[in-house]
């Protein structure tokens, strides 16, 4: 089994590959991807920080060990705290339980209507 350390040298390395072939390949949507990153994370109303803390927990929402492992280190590039990171991906845990709660209202519906809906026969 693979250590963190192993298995987050392996992302950087992936994506040090994939970007490389894809910019060695002349790929236009890649470099103009490239320029959206940066244009994205400049500081502006909010901080470069802020916006890297809200691509943490969306990294997390999404479930992209990728996304999370260049967030969390622009992140801490930036000045995060480990807190403010820890607080960022709890963000996703209450996003994520949030969801269900909207998800399930359907099944309350459906319970509604079977139980509640009909007159009995």
């Amino acid at each position: 089994m693979k250590s963190d350390d192993e298995k987050i040298n392996e992302i950087i390395q992936e994506r040090k590959w994939a970007n490389g072939k894809m910019i060695k390949m002349d790929s236009k949507v890649f470099k103009t991807f490239l320029e959206l990153e940066k244009e994205t994370f400049k500081d502006g109303a909010l901080s470069k920080k802020n916006k890297e803390l809200i691509a943490v927990g969306i990294s997390a929402m999404v479930n992209c060990e990728s996304c999370m492992q260049w967030h969390i280190t622009e992140a801490y590039k930036d000045g995060a705290t480990e807190k403010e990171i820890l607080e960022a991906i709890e963000v996703a845990y209450e996003m994520g339980v949030g969801s269900v709660t909207v998800n399930s209202r359907f099944g309350l519906e459906v319970m509604e209507s079977l139980y509640h809906g009909k007159e009995e026969e």
